[in-house]
């Protein structure tokens, strides 16, 4: 008879998560879903508040990506003020976006996945965890400590403090980047460059040893979105949304106000985190993936001297040119990323521009309409918010870049778990494979749980020949 797997909870991920594995008669596998448990209110208490407290609100959504939420709420902020930074606050904006780059990939590369890569997929679970990493290969758990440390002060340097830093504002930022500052900066790159290297080369030796991963962790094809400049590279803070096709095609290009023309959400019954898609395909048609594998499949290049060396490299993991396709890669397109944003904190220290007073643009309130997108670590993420001529929110919308991977992310866990379970019973290194499926997108679950109240809801019931037996809009 047809039985239910429950793993739950999912580890080694920010927040809390179940996954369900559905098998038929036959024991395999007939369908398989990420379940996103917890609850959170955010969209729903900022309203009433003005859009100048939004920054540091939001930053309080999450503890690990504090910054992504920090800047996307003063981009909003800008548009609603309709000024325009001074360059120099949006070079520090910059600075502590890839800062947050950093310590987010290394806590999710060396700390949340190391243990899965370098101690085995199926090693013993009292092990199999940063402890054990520590046991066994304390160089490695080192380096990452040192290299999220990295980011971390960073962020420090530039807001007072490295978690939930009330620094960028509508307009700019609070405080300026002293010389001292800078210096200090300068003098911990190198290590962090060592250390990235070194991360690089062990993840590639280990490639041959993961050749059946790479096939059946999430390899299939899909529509990637991200930033670009408009000159086509790899951005982070600001420039056009571009959505590609699985051959590569751009199908979309715009201002990231834009957004609302082409992507959608829709809700499912069994999950408080909504699933967002691409508008002109339809639900669930117009899946997407954002974060690092999708930034690389949608820039035309990085724009620095390693990174770029670096990209080439990893674009032939992609059949004939095509998007890599395989999400196992994420942990290759992190390392990445990881380096691209050393050496953009490294051009940005040596611009003597960077040190000065002139930080922010003051103006009162000229749009009652404004939307912030930048890159988060684990993808594109969207504030969206209208204010009355008094600048007092009345409407609060936020797509989370962990949401952005909804359908993929399900999507991934199936084709796991078909590929590891066939009839003849689990195992613990089993159900880990599968929760590894969910680890190769990095969710911060804490960040994507916070809609309430009615909101557009389309509800499928799918009978085993994969026909819609019943459907339901509200």
């Amino acid at each position: 008879m047809s039985r239910t797997v429950t793993i739950d909870p999912v580890t080694r991920i920010e927040g809390h998560a179940k996954i369900t594995i559905h098998l038929d008669d036959a024991g395999r596998v007939a369908d398989a879903r990420f379940h996103v448990v917890e609850f959170r209110g955010f969209e729903k208490f900022c309203i009433g508040r003005t859009f100048w407290e939004m920054p540091g609100i939001t930053a309080r959504i999450c503890g690990i990506c504090p910054v992504s939420h920090l800047l996307a709420s003063a981009k909003a902020g800008d548009e609603i003020l309709g000024v325009r930074v001074p360059p120099r606050a949006e070079k520090l904006r910059r600075l502590m976006n890839w800062a947050q780059i950093v310590q987010s990939h290394a806590l999710s590369f060396f700390h949340l996945s190391a243990p899965d890569l370098l101690l085995g997929m199926e090693s013993d679970p009292a092990q199999r965890n940063i402890m054990g990493l520590i046991q066994q290969r304390p160089d490695i758990a080192r380096n990452g400590i040192r290299l999220r440390q990295f980011g971390q002060e960073v962020i420090r340097l530039l807001g007072g403090r490295s978690v939930h830093p009330a620094w960028a504002v509508p307009g700019g930022v609070r405080e300026s980047l002293t010389a001292e500052k800078r210096d200090q900066i300068r003098r911990m790159l190198p290590e962090a460059f060592d250390i990235i290297e070194l991360a690089l080369d062990l993840l590639k030796d280990s490639f041959d040893s993961f050749a059946n991963e790479i096939q059946s962790y999430g390899d299939f094809p899909s529509l990637y979105m991200g930033l670009v400049t408009p000159q086509g590279g790899l951005e982070h803070y600001d420039g056009l949304l571009r959505v590609v096709d699985a051959d590569g095609k751009v199908l979309e290009e715009a201002p990231p106000g834009e957004f609302r023309r082409f992507i959608a959400e829709a809700v499912e019954p069994w999950s408080y985190l909504k699933f967002p898609y691409y508008k002109p395909l339809g639900y669930p048609a117009g899946m997407y993936r954002v974060g690092p594998l999708a930034r690389l499949n949608v820039c035309d290049f990085a724009g620095t001297p390693r990174a770029d060396r670096e990209l080439r490299q990893f674009r032939r993991l992609g059949a004939r040119g095509k998007p890599v396709t395989s999400s196992f890669h994420y942990h290759y397109a992190r390392l990445i990323e990881i380096l691209f944003a050393l050496e953009k904190i490294e051009e940005t220290v040596e611009d003597p521009t960077i040190v000065g007073d002139h930080v922010r643009n003051y103006a009162s309130v000229n749009q009652e309409y404004g939307v912030g997108v930048s890159e988060a670590p684990r993808g594109t993420l969207f504030h969206e918010y209208r204010v009355d001529g008094n600048g007092v929110l009345t409407y609060v919308n936020l797509i989370i870049a962990t949401g952005n991977n909804n359908l993929a992310m399900n999507r991934t866990v199936k084709q796991i778990a078909q590929a590891y379970i066939n009839g003849n019973g689990l195992s613990e290194g089993i159900l880990n494979r599968i929760e590894h499926g969910i680890r190769l997108y990095d969710p911060c679950l804490s960040c994507s749980t916070h809609a309430v109240g009615q909101m557009p809801m389309h509800v499928q019931l799918i009978g085993p020949d994969g026909q819609v037996l019943d459907e339901l809009r509200r």
